[in-house]
């Protein structure tokens, strides 16, 4: 099962009442000291925009008995009709990674500009046809020689602009396309199965500790070709702030999806290949799981 992650250096991401809401082909459930609780209903984009999502979970937990917990390929991405975008160069180690890829084309300065500006780099990344489930494939762009995960704190927000919940994002991006020109960044990142998030939703409207970790494993024939580490400390811009730049002057009917950035850059020698295996884990969320083909 694609049981929570726990800090181990943050106590305080150990409180015991962490609640996990999940998307199934068998229905929703929500999870909570590892006690598995159906949720009655069959549109989650309602249940994204209750009034109150976190007090309607927690009084199905209350009347509730537990059940058993679902099978691994039953679990969706937590989202149904929502768009998901995406904000770029909100990590140092980002603004530096894409000042390298495009100085050649002369875009360097574009990405230090934005690390320090009053305005986020904030661009779409995927309609819910283009992502893939957890424990799904994820597609490496023919045309593309130089990919990448980009492991993501993902924001679920509602219709009315307010963060309900986190998830595990993982940004497949092209480096080459969008090293040789900034214009390209749309094919750079949105294509089929270009995005992935879940495996859950963690519900609750107070971010993660600054000092929750992002890892990122990735594994070729069995092997780790690559492992890294952040943490949420080192994103430059809170999730209010990018929220609030994503909403102004626009509307999302049923909520939206909004990756944070990637403090996570593998070096410039690699490149994901297909078969490979890429696993990224947020403490108290959980891991996401995808190959690639």
């Amino acid at each position: 099962m694609h049981a929570p992650v726990e800090a181990r250096s943050d106590p305080s991401s150990l409180r015991p009442h962490l609640m996990h809401l999940y998307r199934t082909t068998a229905g929703f459930f929500v999870e909570q000291n590892g006690n598995w609780h159906r949720v009655p209903g069959d549109n989650f984009d309602d249940l994204l925009n209750h009034a109150n999502l976190r007090g309607h979970l927690a009084s199905i937990i209350a009347g509730s008995a537990p059940e058993s917990a679902p099978a691994d390929d039953t679990i969706l991405a937590p989202l149904q009709t929502q768009e998901i975008w995406a904000a770029g160069v909100t990590y140092f180690r980002s603004r530096t990674a894409r000042m390298e890829e495009s100085k050649d084309a002369g875009g360097g300065s574009f990405y230090d500009r934005v690390y320090a500006a009053e305005r986020p780099e904030i661009f779409f990344k995927a309609t819910p046809q283009r992502v893939a489930k957890p424990g799904a494939a994820m597609h490496l762009r023919s045309d593309s020689k130089w990919m990448v995960p980009e492991p993501e704190l993902t924001l679920v927000i509602n219709a009315r602009a307010e963060i309900i919940g986190y998830t595990v994002g993982n940004d497949l991006s092209c480096r080459d396309i969008e090293g040789e020109n900034p214009l390209y960044l749309p094919q750079a990142k949105c294509f089929d199965r270009c995005a992935s998030v879940g495996p859950c939703i963690l519900v609750q409207s107070e971010p993660p500790a600054p000092t929750t970790r992002i890892i990122l494993e990735i594994e070729r024939n069995g092997a780790s070709v690559f492992s890294g580490e952040t943490t949420i400390s080192q994103l430059k811009r809170t999730p209010e702030e990018l929220v609030g730049f994503l909403y102004r002057d626009n509307t999302f009917p049923t909520g939206a999806l909004l990756m944070t950035g990637t403090g996570i850059v593998p070096g410039d020698e690699f490149t994901l290949k297909s078969g490979d295996v890429v696993k990224i884990t947020i403490e108290g969320i959980g891991t996401l799981t995808n190959s690639m083909d």
